[in-house]
């Protein structure tokens, strides 16, 4: 799945993909996973690397066949 394309279908949240920071729902790095792909908005938990708001979305390092150190795939 290409999650940075427009119309691409998002995966359905479970309880691990999210926890809530007061106010805001935070996602995890299991999420971003699930997702796919990076999205570029240089979230908390972002598995792919991403760390700075307003760059280019950058696409999954490769191999994407398995999820980066600590995150359940």
């Amino acid at each position: 799945m290409d999650g940075n394309q427009p119309n691409a279908p998002l995966p359905a949240l479970a309880p691990e993909d999210y926890y809530f920071d007061g106010p805001l729902m935070v996602f995890t790095a299991a999420y971003h996973w699930k997702r796919g792909s990076c999205c570029g908005s240089g979230c908390r938990h972002c598995p792919y690397g991403f760390r700075e708001a307003g760059a280019p979305a950058a696409p999954c390092p490769a191999p994407c066949d398995d999820p980066p150190a600590g995150v359940a795939g």
